[in-house]
């Protein structure tokens, strides 16, 4: 990864000093690694031979895949099936911890890009397996802490923290002004006649290649305009105003269903975690 450095905390890798080779060929099933990013970067796209399940201990990742974007907010990963390519975007300096699993290593697991739940214990048995050796041998503490990772993985819910990127031409230009203004109130029916086209075709092309309506399409773009900005600092009040809402209760119950916790507790727990 062509990526600036930042200082080694612990066992934890900087950027520029990290080496995915050995945790694509590692003879066991499973590979831990641990890397600190510094707000703002960008690791452009790429892919792996085995699976990977991505977690920040503190910040956001915005990983985009030709299917779409995923949100990474603490308490989530998210799992990138083997051959995905995929980027990622730090928001808030994130503690990444992630693990390399081997095709068919576990059964369960997603065939598809999707954000998981990441429970108290997963978390911390990911946090114990970036210290894990490559070499780790099965009938050992680490090689019992591996394979109860990967029986905690299986057994995570698939949670709805994505936004589909549509191919349809006329689809694809009223996301990208989306996510580029999510403040910005225009609803189906502005949309429409900007494409010179009735508001019900917007609705219809939504549903068809999103599987979300325009109404939630453009909320999940707003949520993760919030989480990003969450995570660097921004106040719960400032980042309801900028998006649109007409008042913090508001962006706080919008926020609260997606996440499962209100903004200020989403916000205080990067700050505790940095």
């Amino acid at each position: 990864m062509d990526i600036p450095s930042s200082p080694p905390t612990g066992n934890t890798r900087s950027p520029t000093d990290v080496d995915l080779f050995p945790y694509e060929s590692s003879q066991r099933p499973v590979a831990g690694l641990a890397v600190d990013y510094e707000d703002g970067h960008r690791v452009r796209r790429h892919r792996h031979r085995r699976g990977q399940l991505l977690y920040a201990i503190s910040g956001v990742m915005v990983v985009d895949t030709d299917a779409g974007i995923w949100i990474v907010p603490p308490t989530r990963g998210v799992w990138v099936p083997a051959w995905v390519p995929h980027g990622i975007r730090m928001s808030g300096e994130p503690r990444m911890r992630t693990v390399f699993v081997e095709p068919g290593a576990a059964a369960h697991l997603p065939e598809q890009c999707c954000v998981l739940s990441i429970s108290p214990l997963l978390r911390e048995l990911m946090v114990a397996a970036a210290d894990v050796p490559l070499d780790w041998a099965p009938d050992t503490r680490d090689g019992r802490l591996m394979m109860l990772l990967l029986d905690e993985l299986r057994q995570e819910p698939v949670l709805p923290l994505h936004l589909p990127q549509p191919s349809e031409p006329r689809l694809a230009r009223i996301c990208r002004a989306i996510v580029r203004h999510p403040e910005r109130q225009a609803g189906a029916a502005e949309w429409a006649r900007e494409l010179g086209v009735d508001p019900k075709t917007v609705h219809r092309l939504f549903v068809r290649h999103t599987g979300m309506t325009f109404g939630r399409w453009r909320q999940q773009a707003r949520l993760l305009a919030a989480m990003e900005r969450l995570a660097r600092g921004a106040r719960v009040l400032d980042v309801a105003l900028d998006l649109g809402y007409d008042s913090p209760s508001a962006f706080a119950a919008m926020f609260r269903r997606a996440v499962g916790e209100p903004p200020s507790v989403f916000a205080a727990r990067g700050e505790a975690s940095a």
